[in-house]
């Protein structure tokens, strides 16, 4: 199993929470994302990670 990374720093969301909140709720946007996890919502640095993982888990 991979080590579990924080993928958004400014609010300390780890890649787990954001692949539970895609899974569990069928969010298909970065904002959706944002809205359900608050990731990607400060400075919006991890955004691109974020959408990375989108495409992985919704392909």
């Amino acid at each position: 199993m991979e080590e579990d990374i924080i993928i958004c720093h400014c609010n300390e969301i780890y890649k787990s929470e954001i692949v539970k909140a895609i899974k569990e709720k069928g969010l298909t946007t970065v904002d959706e994302v944002g809205d359900e996890t608050s990731a990607g919502t400060i400075c919006g640095q991890c955004q691109d990670d974020i959408q990375d993982i989108l495409d992985e888990i919704n392909k």
